[in-house]
């Protein structure tokens, strides 16, 4: 029961003391405040990247190898030497086809930002994508409403399009969109399918802010002389390894190199995209962290000098604590409580202001509040509180009890 008694009453005299000495218990806490604000937030960034990382992959479909003029990642090459490579062609996906043994799927698309407009409402910068008919089973992607163009359609350069969900909404409003007719780079186009809701690609891009038409009719209009990326899809992990070099010995047969001739073609995959974001996320984690220890150990100084303060202020009180019989440990206990109790309030305001940056960030990029990094965060405070609080406590503890009544 007295050890009952001794928490509660230091907590009290804690509590008391800090709002006593409001200005100097808020400046005391300020480097805690700065130092959980940013643990949190650094967290928070990095889960929503994994969360949005997954669902990004998924819309770049599963075990498939991306042919392009450009690679994703590639710090071995300056770009004046990849832009006079030769672009891709439209007939490599049939060459493909025929030559793969371990392919299931070949698909090939183009982009470019287009205005659309429906009647009076024009949206502008949506992605349009020109593709083959198989294109949607190469991106993982889904019909929701309607269907998606057939070969045939894509042969004959039929006037079709599938909408993004984000098209459909901005374009459209509560309106059915299938049968409506809109109009694309002066053409006019039917929709005829409306896809399942995607959400952003790594926190950035509208993927459903997109339209989806037949590369034959995306080429009658723009061309296809630049931009092609040619997907290909295999069955499983282990035939994707492998198709990996054949695909590149196809190709390099296609574009007729001599085996001294290096690639002038990219290969790219999702886990080249992984790699770079593992490599932001490290950054990350150093910067935040080394910014963190400092403003952890400047405010853990600040609290133990502003307890030194408090404890020299209240000497006359702890030898009266000690001459009505109180023990050495529970006037440790007391300061330590108050060295705990500044820094967990540091460390609440510090949660408080990391949500709401959290909830800025995530609509400008990506960030998720990890709960288990708020228990984190309190346990590093109290950690903080009996660390650099302990040296003071220890001094008040041991004082002695006649001097500390002689003081002024």
């Amino acid at each position: 029961m007295r050890i009952l008694n001794s928490f509660t009453e230091g907590i009290r005299i804690a509590v008391r003391a800090l709002m006593n000495n409001k200005l100097r218990a808020f400046l005391t806490t300020l480097c805690i405040i700065i130092g959980i604000t940013m643990v949190t937030i650094v967290d928070a960034v990095t889960t929503g990247m994994d969360e949005s990382f997954d669902n990004s992959m998924a819309m770049l479909g599963q075990n498939v190898v991306y042919i392009e003029k450009w690679p994703w990642a590639d710090n071995s090459k300056d770009w004046w030497e990849i832009i006079g490579r030769k672009e891709m062609e439209l007939s490599y996906v049939d060459f493909l086809e025929e030559r793969s043994q371990l392919a299931s799927n070949v698909a090939a698309g183009t982009q470019r930002n287009v205005s659309v407009r429906f009647k009076e409402n024009i949206i502008e910068n949506v992605g349009l994508n020109g593709a083959t008919s198989n294109y949607l089973e190469i991106q993982g992607l889904d019909i929701e409403r309607g269907r998606m163009f057939t070969e045939g359609e894509e042969r004959s350069a039929k006037k079709v399009a599938v909408l993004g969900q984000s098209t459909v909404t901005n374009l459209f409003e509560e309106a059915d969109p299938l049968g409506k007719v809109i109009r694309l780079g002066g053409q006019k186009f039917t929709v005829i399918g409306v896809l399942t809701k995607q959400g952003n690609f790594l926190g950035m891009g509208d993927s459903d802010n997109r339209v989806i038409v037949p590369i034959s009719a995306y080429g009658q209009i723009y061309g296809l002389r630049r931009g092609i990326q040619i997907g290909v899809k295999f069955p499983d992990e282990k035939a994707a390894e492998d198709g990996e070099y054949e695909i590149e010995g196809l190709m390099r047969q296609v574009r007729n190199l001599e085996a001294n001739e290096e690639n002038d073609f990219a290969i790219n995959k999702p886990q080249i995209l992984e790699e770079q974001l593992g490599g932001m996320k490290s950054g990350l984690y150093m910067g935040g962290f080394v910014l963190v220890g400092l403003s952890l150990l400047i405010g853990g100084i600040g609290i133990m000098n502003i307890m030194f303060v408090s404890v020299r202020e209240r000497t006359k009180e702890v030898g009266i604590r000690k001459a009505v019989g109180a023990k050495p440990w529970e006037i440790l206990v007391q300061f330590l409580i108050e060295a705990v109790v500044i820094c967990v309030l540091g460390g609440i305001i510090g949660v408080v202001l990391a949500w709401l940056a959290t909830l800025g960030i995530d609509k400008i990029f990506t960030a998720r509040m990890n709960v288990g990094v708020v228990a984190f965060a309190f346990v590093l405070c109290t950690f903080v509180g009996v660390l650099f609080g302990l040296i003071p406590a220890y001094k008040a503890a041991k004082s002695d009890p006649i001097e500390s009544l002689r003081f002024e």
